[in-house]
């Protein structure tokens, strides 16, 4: 027992044991603790058409609402920013609201916008605040605010409560989704699942890459080494994600037009984490990997499928925006269920991609010029 506590390989293991219990327990401690302490950080927009309670309304929408509330917006502007993320619910007040309320046999309907192509908890909270609005409406706006309102009318008291009382379940919530997300959690999931899977792989994979560049450096020559490896990370990059593709495909079907573009954003992901992943192993060798393990775990975090990037802590957020699972992650719900900004995302992965290979020339060019001068002075001692 004493010889294997004594080994080498068995001392690293556990360090790595107790190194991703310290990481893991920190990190997701950290990044989730924001739920919903920042629940704040998210985004309504109140579309008031009524001029004769609509203004009563918002006032106690905007008392009773925890979020950052915008009310400036016409509707067809806040659904732009809906679809593009900017905005998580609209809550629209039509121009008869109040006449509806006030007309025998008539509805009045309270229309709630919801982009259903976002993180677990945008959807989850926007649906409990709907549900939430409608029973304060129907509890405490119809017997309060509108008994009071309706005596402004110079309607007798007596008739008001009774006008009241025949509107209690008046109010109905319109509630339109867009960018629908098909039943099922996997579903819901399938843009981090399917992020993660290339992007763990393509870290796995930098380290044993660029252990390999090392090996065939003196054979090949520095430049044409690394450039033998650009082109296989390009190949690999382009083949390996349809597998994973093909499999969520295979279980929930989409069109060809659909596939391909979800295997081309893959493939673009999957390139930019083999670069920049393997900046890090060009720097530290195998000891990038205690750099490479934490990244990949506040990336789970910070690509922003479970929680949006205004609810984040700063430290992730701000990783976030260099971060190719975000991107890919915000591609997949655009092009499997809809959303704005794609050409923003596309642009971001890309750039990525392109920065960490030219770093990751340079930063080669500088270790095999090192290299190199070494083994040169290395001939004269030998020869002395």
């Amino acid at each position: 027992m004493k010889s294997f506590l004594k080994h080498k390989g068995v001392i690293s293991g556990i360090f790595m044991m107790v190194f991703y219990q310290i990481v893991m327990m920190s990190i997701f401690m950290w990044g989730y603790s924001s739920v919903p302490k920042n629940m704040d950080q998210l985004t309504v927009a109140i579309v008031n058409e009524d001029t004769q309670t609509g203004e009563q309304l918002v006032a106690q929408l905007k008392e009773n609402l925890p979020f950052h509330l915008v009310t400036s917006l016409s509707l067809d502007k806040a659904k732009e920013e809906l679809n593009d993320r900017d905005i998580h619910l609209i809550i629209h007040i039509p121009q008869d609201f109040t006449a509806n309320m006030t007309a025998q046999g008539e509805q009045a309907k309270l229309d709630f916008f919801m982009n259903q192509s976002n993180a677990q908890t945008v959807t989850s909270s926007m649906q409990a605040v709907v549900n939430q609005i409608s029973d304060q409406l129907t509890a405490q706006t119809q017997t309060q605010g509108f008994a009071q309102l309706l005596q402004k009318f110079q309607m007798p008291e007596e008739q008001a409560k009774q006008t009241v009382g025949s509107v209690m379940n008046k109010v109905v919530p319109n509630i339109v989704t867009t960018n629908t997300v098909p039943a099922g959690l996997h579903n819901q999931m399938a843009p981090m699942f399917l992020s993660m899977a290339s992007y763990v792989g393509s870290m796995i994979y930098s380290m044993m890459s660029i252990g390999a560049l090392k090996q065939l450096r003196s054979k090949l020559g520095a430049g044409k080494a690394f450039l033998h490896l650009q082109g296989v990370n390009l190949l690999l990059a382009l083949i390996v994600p349809l597998i994973g593709v093909s499999i969520y495909h295979a279980i929930h079907g989409y069109s060809a037009g659909v596939f391909f573009e979800n295997w081309m954003i893959h493939s673009l992901e999957m390139f930019a984490a083999i670069e920049f992943t393997s900046l890090f192993c060009i720097l530290a060798g195998q000891g990038g990997m205690l750099i490479n393990m934490p990244l990949v775990l506040v990336q789970s975090i910070a690509c922003g499928a479970t929680i949006p990037r205004e609810m984040m802590p700063d430290f992730f957020k701000v990783l976030s925006y260099v971060s190719p699972m975000f991107y890919s992650v915000h591609l997949d719900y655009n092009v499997l269920f809809g959303g704005g900004n794609t050409s923003q995302y596309l642009a971001g992965l890309a750039l990525i991609a392109a920065v960490a290979i030219v770093v990751n020339a340079v930063l080669y060019g500088i270790k095999a010029l090192r290299a190199k001068e070494a083994d040169q002075a290395a001939v004269p001692s030998m020869m002395m």
